[in-house]
């Protein structure tokens, strides 16, 4: 856990072990990672209110139902809004914006933002003058 994170009382990790935050990271009251693989929060990241990270499923192809993590990050500067959620493997480019209640099934790209049910990338972001 990096300097000056903050998680609000209700937010939720799954596996706390798995879980690598930078500096400045902020999880919103609700927000949830679910982390059976590695998860990496990178600085500024923003994890808002009932927002869900969910790194693992299982494969419904097989009759055993494995369950199926994968590791994930989250980019310096990437907001994901309140009651988003981003599936498993999924990775969060830097400065990339989920909008609210979208739902990632892709990578999204660094400085865009997404929006949707299925989110799809609906403009560029400005990059801030004192990210990296």
């Amino acid at each position: 856990m990096g300097p000056n994170c903050h998680f609000y009382p209700t937010s939720r990790v799954w596996a706390p072990w798995n879980l690598n935050c930078e500096d400045q990271v902020t999880a919103g009251d609700g927000a949830e990672i679910y982390n059976p693989a590695p998860v990496h929060l990178s600085s500024h990241a923003i994890l808002s209110q009932n927002s869900y990270l969910c790194a693992a499923t299982y494969d419904y192809d097989d009759p055993r139902l494995p369950l199926r993590a994968y590791s994930m990050k989250v980019g310096p500067y990437a907001w994901v809004c309140a009651r988003a959620c981003i599936e498993p493997g999924v990775n969060v480019g830097e400065g990339a914006v989920l909008g609210l209640a979208s739902v990632a099934r892709e990578d999204l790209e660094p400085w865009s933002v997404y929006a949707g049910a299925i989110a799809v990338k609906v403009k560029d972001r400005k990059r801030r003058q004192d990210a990296p």
